[in-house]
This record gives structure tokens, sequence and C-alpha cells, in this order.
């Protein structure tokens, strides 16, 4: 194991190494190709950055560029497929376009590699970038499947990650917060649990939606661009509104940031939800599901790591526990 800049047990150097040398050949094109490094770089003399470390992904930065090891399972075809469409004309100003990848695998990880952004500043969450969020959602969704054949744009997953997060929370052992969890998914229909069809929806969709997937490019300011294209696909628009639709219903999105987000989505056109009026036929379910999902993740990662739930992670359980008790509102088909 490595350590990263921050102090933190980091991914395998092995990994590392075949990341550096990706991100070294994306920052540094004409330098040609780089072995696995051994010391600071020939082209500049710099080193690198572990920005993220999970078992979905690892992310490393050399200088302007970063590259990232994907999660295993990876779908080759699929992630072939989003790559294309994030490198599309018709994308540009919305998705950050990737850079060409030296090494397009390493042990069984798609590899890829990016301009790097400057990403929100937690820091200063007065300045959060809401609007610019909703914008390029509304952009996204606007964006017409057909113009961008003959790609084959594959689903979105909101359904089939939920349910993966209830797997993970039951496999990783009881917890007592797990009850509160249980009868909130019982409460969504079978669909919504991804234990039957869902309704068809067109539009072209991000998948995971939250600040952490924006970033400045040019650095430091240039425009927000949204990154992190695992989960694009085509679907119901409402689900990328869902998590900070749930975050505004448990409490933890104030209702000026809500209004916000919400108030330039619909400025800007997106179809997720009716132009004016209650929203919220169109969110319910979305947000339900995303707040089994956040708290399933929470409990599970709690018992996997022998540890009490934090703050935020009891709001959401807490929400849990609330909508189990509450009718579901009535939900027209999605917005294509």
């Amino acid at each position: 194991m490595t350590t990263s800049a921050t102090g933190t047990t980091g991914p395998a150097p092995s990994v590392v190494r075949a990341l550096t040398a990706a991100a070294r050949h994306a920052a540094h094109p004409d330098a040609g190709p780089f072995a696995v490094p051994q010391g600071p770089c020939r082209a500049c003399g710099g080193a690198e950055t572990v920005l993220a470390d999970r078992p979905d992904a690892t992310v490393v930065r050399h200088e302007s560029a970063v590259a990232k090891a994907h999660a295993p399972a990876t779908d080759p075809a699929g992630h072939r497929a989003r790559l294309a469409v994030a490198a599309h004309p018709l994308l540009a100003g919305i998705l950050l376009a990737p850079l060409p990848a030296a090494t397009p695998q390493f042990a069984g990880r798609p590899v890829t590699a990016w301009p790097y952004g400057a990403p929100v500043d937690p820091d200063r969450p007065d300045d959060a970038p809401w609007e610019a969020a909703a914008t390029l959602l509304a952009r996204l969704h606007a964006v017409a499947p057909a113009t961008l054949a003959p790609l084959a744009v594959p689903p979105t997953r909101g359904p089939l990650k939920a349910a993966q997060a209830l797997s993970r929370m039951r496999t990783a052992g009881r917890h007592p917060a797990g009850t509160d969890v249980e009868r909130a998914w019982a409460g969504l229909p079978a669909w919504a649990r991804g234990e039957a069809p869902a309704p068809e929806g067109g539009s072209l969709c991000h998948g995971d939606l939250h600040l952490g997937q924006l970033v400045r490019h040019p650095v430091p300011d240039g425009p927000w661009l949204l990154i992190d294209v695992d989960d694009l696909g085509l679907g119901d628009a409402a689900w990328d509104l869902a998590r900070p639709a749930a975050w505004y219903a448990a409490g933890l999105l104030a209702p000026d940031e809500w209004r916000r987000f919400l108030g330039a989505y619909r400025s800007a056109g997106g179809p997720a939800v009716p132009p004016d009026g209650d929203p919220w036929p169109r969110l319910d379910i979305p947000a339900r599901v995303l707040t089994v999902q956040t708290a399933a993740l929470a409990v599970a990662k709690s018992a996997e790591q022998g540890r009490d739930l934090d703050e935020v992670e009891e709001t959401m359980i807490e929400s849990c526990a609330r909508i189990a008790t509450l009718p579901t509102e009535l939900t027209p088909g999605p917005s294509s």
C-alpha cells in the first residue's frame, strides 16, 4: 500500500505506478511513452498525487492530467460507449472530454486519462455551484440520443445500484439501523427495486450527480463541466435530480439551495420536471430510492468498519424511517 498527499492509506503501488505512467503521458504527450516510473518525471521533474482510492476507482494526478483506474467489473462495451459520448462534439461544454490513454487497461481494470479540473471547494459551501450543476444537467438531458448515432448508449442503472447497496448492507451483517432501511425499501415499487421492468425513459442522464462531479476547466476559472461518466446512460431524467431532492427532503440541503438548483434546472428547460408547479410527483420515488441507497451504504460501511454512524448517516436512516410510513406520490411516466 502507499500513502496519498493527504496521508491516508492508498492503493497498491503497482496500480499507482501504472496510473502515474498514464498520467505523465497524458500531461506530456510529446515526450513519448513513459515506462513504469522511477523517480521524478523526466519531462517536468514533478511528482504525482493520489486523488481518490475507492474499490470502484483509483485516480492519480500529474500536473495538467489525471489517470483513472475504473472498477474491475466495468462492462467493456458500455465503458467504451460512455467514453465516446463524453468525447462527442455535441457534449462539448457539458462533459469533460477524455484524453488519449497510453495504457487503456491495467490488471483487468479500464484506465482512462482526463484533463485536470479544479473541483468544488468543500470549505466554501456558500459558493457551491448549484445553478451550474442544474444547468449542465438540463443541457445534458436535452441532447437527443438519436443525434449521437451510431453510438449505442447503454441504459442507466438507478434501481440496480440501489439493489446492490441493499445487498452489500445485508452481506455486512445485522445492524440496528438496517430495519428502517429494509422497511423503506419494501415500500418502493418493484421496478424501483430492480425487481420488474422500469418505465422507459429516453433522456441522456449522468447517473451519479453530486457536487463532486463538477470541475472547472481550464483551471482555475474555466466553466464548470460534469465529470465521471461511469453511470452515463439513457433513462429517466428525474433520477439525476434525485440525490439533491433526497438531501433536501432529509434536511441536508437548505431550502434556498434546493430552490436555486430546481429554479436553474427549470430555467434551462430541463425536462425531468414540469416547468412550474409541484415537482414531487416526478421526483418522489427516485428521491426515496436514493435515500434508501445512501442509507444502506452507510449501514454497510458502519458494519464493515466497526464504527458508529455519523450525523449525516443517522439523518439518512431517520429519513428511511419517515418515508416508510408515507404513501408514495402518484408518478407519471418519465420525461424524455
